[in-house]
């Protein structure tokens, strides 16, 4: 090999799943600096006293992740989920649909400041919530449609469609 050639960039494709992948543990390393962030937080409030850091810690994660509560119903041709996520609209909300998984992120954050005389009051108040669905069935990820209205997020996910066995006549050569 000439040093001409080791100097050469490798071009790597990665699977679209490994990318997807990559997305996820990226959002949990988010989410969890940000439940490090707020528990030290109550830390500080405390008074920097030990002693109560999984207490925190929870407190800090039930305070920033949310329940989603979900239904879902079956019929013949789809699946239809219905879950709960008041307080998000659609630009806070992405999902994220394989053959079998079903998977529902949301973010949302508000900032209020207020100033009175000398005093400044600032507050951030983030919402978030994580939820994986494993799917009774193959679904058709393509066609997946998705709104929100009055905090309700619906899908409606296309089942695949079901191939029959066919007959195939074998011919003497």
């Amino acid at each position: 090999m000439t040093s001409k050639e080791a100097l050469q960039p490798v071009t790597e494709t990665k699977s679209p799943i490994f990318v997807e992948f990559e997305k996820l543990f990226e959002q949990m390393k988010d989410f969890t600096e940000t439940v490090a962030k707020r528990a030290y937080d109550f830390f500080e409030a405390r008074g920097y006293e030990l002693g109560h850091e999984l207490e925190d810690w929870f407190r800090a994660e039930s305070e920033l992740m949310r329940r989603v509560p979900v239904e879902m119903t079956e019929t013949e041709t789809a699946l239809t989920i219905r879950a709960e996520v008041p307080g998000f609209e659609a630009k806070d909300i992405k999902v994220s649909v394989e053959q079998r998984q079903l998977i529902l992120t949301g973010k949302t954050e508000m900032a209020t400041e207020e100033k009175k005389d000398e005093t400044v009051y600032n507050e951030r108040r983030m919402n978030q919530f994580y939820r994986t669905i494993t799917l009774p069935t193959e679904v058709d990820a393509t066609n997946v449609t998705a709104s929100v209205k009055n905090g309700v997020l619906e899908l409606t996910l296309p089942k695949v469609a079901k191939t029959e066995a066919v007959q195939v006549e074998v011919k003497a050569a």
